[in-house]
């Protein structure tokens, strides 16, 4: 017997599949709000992709890839604050561009320029770039803040870049460090909608959306064992290393679901809360065919994420984090320090040609470039390398794909998705994944009749940006 709405209002329960922060998202925005709320992890640790591993070498957690927030990110500065640890993030002004020459180029905007004019003293500071150049990449940044007509929309960032003018130079060493990092992706399959959001919400429409801020402790601190904790303390049943199998259903609603053991935990509402990748292998074929939203989804494609963990027997720098244009190795960011030692992360997005590589000659050819770099390190001894490839670190914002992305209520009553993969308007990153679970769970309340906005507010748009960007 189906359950109604009116049946559901008093103590609606939620199960939640998926303990990354989509899941984790929505478990804190609806055990506030009088649900009673489930989550099943199949790994020990929650946090999904933001996590960490623990090194022997360190005796410590170290997160498998620097994870790094923008001030655009409202809505996972909004969940850092739920969960209390707000404050554990360093925040960052300045980029420091480290060019081919060794030189430091400075990309700081300016503090009385309003948005979008407080780039411009940041873009022509960067020298390694020839004057034309930075004045051709400032025309294509304004050009790119425009609304884009529909043919180009379907483009990717290389064709439309080398369209606009842009030479290898300026691709190599502007529009690849900033777009690459940003979304993962190889800029021949980035779409141009995806690029123009990096720039317009990421950079110009706010004066402190380019802010970035930095965790000061391990990933796994702030969403495992915190996060963990303040979910536990308001009612949530934490279920780590319970894998589910698949949803089930109740006459034309979801039911519940049935876990990896076989066991059936019936609830009002599932929320779908795992990666792109395995959310169709946890609905049934009966259902798949409730859900044709799901059909695109076996088209989605996956970008790997490299990273390098290096220590050296001391420090090779200053910067606490350093973008390297023209190379391999595209960022720098120091980790910790003790008497005699020095730990460094460099992160390579968008590493396809590095999946299977071997890490040993992964670190040297690393290594070489930081002493390229940064003459510290070519004087530096190295004591222990470890390089960490995850081949499925977001999905790829193709322009096949972005059209497709589902929204987070689904065509099933009871249902929802949630996970950086869905419709929320934003890239594979931190702040669309708890976008997703804020969403998922407005949309929960919406289904009990009593909707509530949950979603943060974007930062205030600069009224010389909303000129600029024609809105």
């Amino acid at each position: 017997m189906d359950l109604t709405v009116a049946e559901l209002r008093d103590t609606p329960s939620v199960g939640i599949i998926g303990g990354g922060l989509a899941g984790m998202a929505a478990a804190a925005a609806l055990a506030v709000r009088g649900c009673r709320v489930e989550l099943f992890e199949r790994r020990k640790h929650l946090g999904g992709r933001a996590g960490s591993f623990h090194d022997p070498e360190w005796d410590a957690w170290i997160d498998h890839c620097p994870h790094v927030s923008l001030g655009c990110c409202t809505n996972l500065a909004d969940f850092c604050r739920r969960l209390g640890f707000g404050g554990a993030f360093a925040r960052h002004r300045a980029l420091n561009f480290i060019g081919p020459d060794a030189r430091r180029h400075r990309f700081a905007p300016s503090r009385w320029l309003p948005a979008p004019l407080h780039l411009a003293p940041a873009l022509w500071r960067l020298r390694f770039l020839s004057v034309d150049d930075r004045i051709n990449i400032g025309r294509v940044v304004v050009r790119l803040a425009r609304p884009l007509p529909a043919n180009e929309r379907e483009q990717v960032m290389a064709t439309w870049l080398r369209w606009q003018g842009q030479s290898d130079r300026a691709i190599e060493r502007f529009w690849k460090p900033v777009l690459v990092s940003a979304l993962s992706e190889s800029l021949d399959r980035i779409a141009v909608p995806v690029g123009r959001k990096v720039f317009t919400d990421g950079m110009m429409a706010s004066r402190g959306a380019h802010v970035m801020h930095l965790p000061t402790e391990p990933l796994y601190e702030l969403f495992h064992r915190r996060g963990g904790d303040w979910l536990a303390a308001r009612g949530v049943a934490l279920r780590l290393a319970v894998p589910a199998d698949h949803v089930f259903t109740a006459g034309e609603r979801s039911g519940g679901i049935v876990l990896d053991t076989g066991s059936r935990r019936a609830f009002d509402f599932v929320v779908l809360a795992v990666p792109w990748h395995k959310v169709r292998g946890l609905l049934r074929a009966a259902l798949l065919a409730r859900l044709p939203e799901m059909a695109p989804m076996a088209r989605f494609e996956s970008a790997p994420i490299t990273a390098v963990h290096l220590t050296f027997d001391r420090p090779i720098t200053p910067l606490p984090h350093a973008v390297l244009p023209g190379r391999l190795s595209q960022w720098l960011f120091a980790g910790g320090a003790e008497e005699g030692r020095r730990r460094y992360a460099v992160v390579i997005s968008a590493s396809h040609e590095l999946v299977g590589t071997d890490p040993d000659a992964l670190a040297e050819r690393v290594r070489a470039e930081l002493a390229g770099a940064f003459p510290a390190a070519s004087r530096a001894r190295l004591l222990h390398a470890r390089a960490v490839t995850h081949p499925a670190a977001v999905f790829a914002p193709l322009p096949a794909t972005e059209p497709y992305r589902p929204a987070q209520m689904s065509g099933v009553e009871g249902l929802f998705f949630a996970g950086d993969w869905t419709a929320t308007g934003w890239p594979a990153t931190m702040e669309s994944a708890v976008r997703s679970g804020y969403l998922a769970a407005e949309g929960v309340l919406r289904a009990l009749g009593r909707p509530e906005p949950i979603l943060a507010a974007d930062l205030p748009r600069a009224r010389l940006a909303g000129w600029t960007f024609g809105q």
